[in-house]
């Protein structure tokens, strides 16, 4: 369906609109947005607010344990209609979004800016910061450097304002459109829920209990858990099926401009590890102190935090010989074939193990130490090659899956957004389209 426009247009004194329809008029922010910072000394209020995901959500105040701040009676209140702004880490972060409007009272961190529509609809309000948010309009009142800023700084902020009843039209609008893809959304993200819930069983189960659902099983207990395998599988310290070691730790003094290649972890995001934001070494230095840390053709790499869930084969001319990063993990095949290493080390068996190894560490991701605790269920190495191809053809099927529904998600989102920028600048005309 076309939407209609305006009849008429004039140019607009905003910089990030072209054009406004013409009875519309422009404002500062602080003359139709008041700011407001109502105390919660005393714990007045205690229905815990946070900004997520462009929404205004509640939090158990009871379940924070460790991260329960020693009193909200710092924390502020807001009122229903609020609109709520997160202008800090403005540098590190442009993906996240900044705004929302409270439809409870509540209280949240007073780390944010809280404001109240005064002269302007609280709806069409959200909707005209969100827009504003989307197109970064906020991060050049940082002047582009500064990490964070404040209400005040934004006071004099062109707000486009259309007459009550348009503000009206446009938000009913909105609000009915927008939760039609939201419906959208929510359906496709449900289905990747379910389809990466099934990729991951899928791995688990063929790592753990093979392919042949008739074998006899025994169940042997790793940690906490048991694991079902089949009879004839021994389960064996992971140190015996494979050689690992953990990259070095080199200071920025020793890095260079050219030389040999310093493995980083964008380099081992993707199937075969590149040479992506590398570093470089001094030769001479390499073969002094970390020639035995060179990487070989075949060899796998993960991260160390186990985060990413790729494994990445060095697989090119210009990595072999490179030093990984601390960090990075060097897999080197043995009794564990390459193609099974690739899959074990991203299933759930190899996971829960890390994650039980960390436990009550401060640090944050795994090495040596907690991979000589890990054991493997070791299939024949026929068996081996089986359920690694098995896992490719299966699981490629399932990314298809994923990748479409990822392509909806990001579409939908952008119709989303692309929808409420036209209407609350006037690109469109809506009036027309509620009753």
């Amino acid at each position: 369906m076309t939407l209609r426009t305006y009849d008429r247009y004039r140019m607009s004194d905003v910089p990030w609109v072209n054009r406004i329809p013409a009875a519309w008029g422009t404002v500062p922010f602080f003359t139709v947005m008041r700011e407001c910072k109502r105390s919660n000394a005393g714990m007045v209020e205690a229905n815990l607010l946070s900004l997520s995901f462009g929404r205004i959500v509640r939090k158990d105040i009871d379940s924070l344990g460790g991260l329960l701040p020693e009193s909200f009676g710092t924390y502020q209140i807001v009122e229903p209609g609020d609109l709520v702004f997160r202008f800090t880490d403005l540098q590190n972060d442009q993906r996240s979004l900044r705004t929302a409007i409270s439809n409870e009272r509540g209280i949240i961190t007073s780390a944010y800016g809280v404001a109240t529509p005064t002269g302007i609809e609280p709806r069409y309000a959200n909707y005209l910061m969100r827009a504003y948010d989307a197109s970064k309009v906020f991060y050049a009142f940082g002047g582009g450097v500064r990490q964070s800023i404040k209400l005040s700084d934004v006071a004099r902020m062109p707000v486009l304002l259309p007459s009550e009843d348009e503000q009206r039209s446009i938000s009913a609008y909105l609000d009915r459109e927008t939760s039609k893809i939201d419906a959208l959304i929510a359906e496709q993200e449900g289905l990747l829920t379910v389809s990466r819930e099934r990729r991951r069983a899928l791995i688990s189960h063929a790592v753990v209990s093979g392919l042949d659902r008739a074998a006899p099983v025994k169940k042997v207990a790793v940690g906490e858990t048991a694991w079902e395998v089949p009879s004839h599988w021994p389960v064996l310290p992971l140190r015996y099926t494979l050689r690992y070691q953990e990259g070095p730790g080199i200071l920025a003094a020793d890095f260079r401009d050219a030389g040999v290649p310093l493995l980083r972890i964008s380099g081992v995001r993707t199937a075969v590890a590149t040479l992506e934001g590398c570093n470089h070494l001094d030769p001479d230095m390499v073969a002094q102190k970390w020639s035995h840390f060179r990487v070989d053709r075949g060899d796998l790499l993960i991260s160390a935090s186990a985060s990413m869930g790729t494994v990445s084969k060095v697989d090119s001319d210009d990595v072999v010989g490179a030093v990984p990063y601390t960090g990075i993990i060097k897999f080197t095949p043995g009794a564990m074939s390459e193609d099974f290493i690739r899959w074990f080390v991203v299933s759930s068996e190899f996971l829960e193990q890390v994650e039980a190894l960390k436990t009550g560490s401060t640090i944050q991701h795994f090495g040596p130490s907690h991979l000589s605790q890990m054991r493997v269920a070791l299939p024949p190495r026929d068996e081996q090659v089986g359920i690694a191809s098995y896992l490719d053809e299966q699981t490629a099927k399932i990314d298809g899956l994923i990748s479409e529904a990822e392509g909806m998600v990001a579409v939908a989102k952008e119709r989303r957004s692309a929808l409420i920028a036209a209407a609350v600048t006037g690109q469109i005309d809506v009036s027309g389209e509620v009753a």
